[in-house]
């Protein structure tokens, strides 16, 4: 497997989580998306809508974290991802969501660009913490306080989502310690190999 990404995208952080949760091997391709290589014929033929991840394998190209999370889980079920309990699912799924769905996609380079265009640089630092806040506010009221982790004893798809948006959380400014229980996750999460080794800076290109 091929695993081409970014290493400061949440959404390519998630899925070297998840790769390194499962145990699973993957080249990983850094795509240098300043460079506008995201852009470029050779990755547009693996996904024409230019977005990382890219998870190549065999003769099958994903794109979309989610699906890319669904592929590994069926090709490597344990540990899964998913709690085994319903209503447990269910919430790491609603956590999962408040970040990729809610959060995520107005925090993301096309959308800051043109919130940038329209109203200049403060603009763009103000709508992203103000998004992210929103966001992380809902996730911190829906996360398990017995812990360690978003809902029970064991990492979910809600950790894989929430660990990444803090990262971005903290980057920006964000006043992350307005959310106490999201950084106790944080600290068990980080705690762990898989995540301590899926970290960006753990991935940094040299020139970065």
């Amino acid at each position: 497997m091929k695993l081409y990404h970014y290493w400061r995208s949440s959404a390519s952080y998630r899925v070297r989580i998840a790769l390194n949760l499962k145990g699973l091997a993957a080249e990983l391709v850094p795509v240098d998306i300043l460079a506008g290589e995201h852009r470029g014929a050779a990755f547009t033929a693996l996904n024409p809508q230019g977005f990382l991840p890219v998870l190549v394998d065999g003769d099958l190209a994903l794109s979309q974290s989610f699906a890319i999370l669904h592929w590994l889980e069926a090709k490597a079920p344990a540990p899964s991802i998913h709690p085994t309990d319903p209503a447990c699912r269910a919430r790491a799924m609603q956590i999962a969501t408040i970040i990729a769905m809610d959060i995520h996609p107005l925090c993301n380079p096309s959308v800051l660009s043109r919130v940038e265009a329209m109203g200049g640089k403060d603009a763009r630092v103000d709508w992203n913490r103000f998004v992210m806040a929103r966001g992380l506010a809902a996730v911190e009221a829906c996360i398990d306080p017995r812990g360690p982790y978003c809902v029970g004893k064991a990492p979910s798809i809600a950790d894989l989502c929430l660990i990444p948006q803090f990262y971005n959380a903290r980057r920006w400014g964000v006043e992350v310690g307005a959310y106490p229980k999201c950084v106790a996750v944080e600290a068990a999460c980080l705690a762990t190999e898989a995540f301590d080794r899926a970290r960006p800076e753990n991935h940094q290109p040299i020139t970065a």
